[in-house]
């Protein structure tokens, strides 16, 4: 399931071909994904301005001219990609229609942006911009966290008296929005903290500390355009390389990397997920 870096890459990338420009015609071709799009989608789509591409967790947010918001969800194996860009940032020519290409959106700019979703767990909604944050999808999240509102205070507040281990308080999507499994993993181990201790048994120090290293962690995964696993791709189709600066995701058995440790990087299953940590040096 792609997380915040990998959602924030495509977003980045959508943007110089989607942002000020019309859909001058949506074309869905089929009535589903996960769920069932919502009715007439390709006739409140087209003809429709994106004034704004935004981004609130995993989903990708389109504002419309008409008062519309887009929701877009990749889900396991969804990816959006960009041909003909007049601006010269994508592959100029529109390549063969696909198999599973079951959105598209034909730009006024020229561009085409193609929703492809092999095993249809992705989801598009359509909901009133001025309530946006009242959909059942977005109501329930907790703050940003490239956002002012997670901060150390926030962090420590809800970790007090919390019985469940570090790891699964931070995928709660209610404490911080957008954290999943792998940017988990990372930025647990930078922190010296152990993906099996209680949340509410971290001293407040190391907590707060937990705040800049999982900025610091999605900036990075951010800069490097994501992780390529298995079916992620950016916009313009090329991979994403921080997986190739896990620290512990993925290698399990290989030695740890931090400086004089000596440890092994062990594999671990929390909540049906497989937990990458050191036990030597994540207490």
């Amino acid at each position: 399931m792609p997380e915040l870096p990998e959602v924030e890459t495509v977003r980045r990338g959508l943007a110089p071909a989607m942002e000020g420009a019309v859909i001058a015609r949506a074309e869905v071709n089929r009535p589903d994904l996960r769920w069932p799009f919502p009715a007439r989608m390709a006739e409140r789509l087209t003809g429709q301005r994106v004034e704004r591409l935004r981004r609130r967790s995993k989903y990708i947010l389109a504002d419309l001219s008409g008062g519309e918001t887009l929701l877009i969800h990749l889900g396991m194996s969804g990816r959006m990609t960009v041909s003909g860009d007049p601006l010269g940032q994508f592959v100029h020519t529109h390549p063969a229609a696909q198999k599973h290409d079951h959105v598209v959106f034909h730009m006024d700019n020229g561009a085409r942006i193609t929703f492809n979703d092999p095993r249809r767990f992705g989801a598009m909604d359509l909901m009133p911009t001025a309530t946006a944050e009242d959909h059942k999808l977005l109501m329930v999240l907790g703050p940003e966290p490239l956002g002012n509102d997670f901060h150390e205070n926030h962090l420590i507040a809800v970790f007090k008296g919390k019985n469940t281990p570090a790891k699964s308080a931070l995928l709660d999507q209610g404490i911080v929005a957008g954290l999943g499994n792998i940017y988990v993993c990372e930025a647990l181990f930078r922190a010296g903290v152990s993906p099996r201790r209680k949340a509410g048994q971290i001293a407040a120090v190391r907590v707060a500390a937990l705040v800049p290293i999982i900025r610091q962690v999605l900036t990075e995964a951010i800069e490097a355009g994501g992780s390529s696993l298995k079916d992620f791709r950016q916009a313009d189709g090329e991979l994403g390389y921080f997986q190739h600066s896990f620290d512990v995701y993925g290698r399990e058995g290989q030695p740890c990397r931090r400086p004089g440790c000596g440890g092994t990087v062990q594999r671990i299953t929390q909540s049906g997920r497989s937990s990458f940590y050191c036990a030597q040096c994540q207490r």
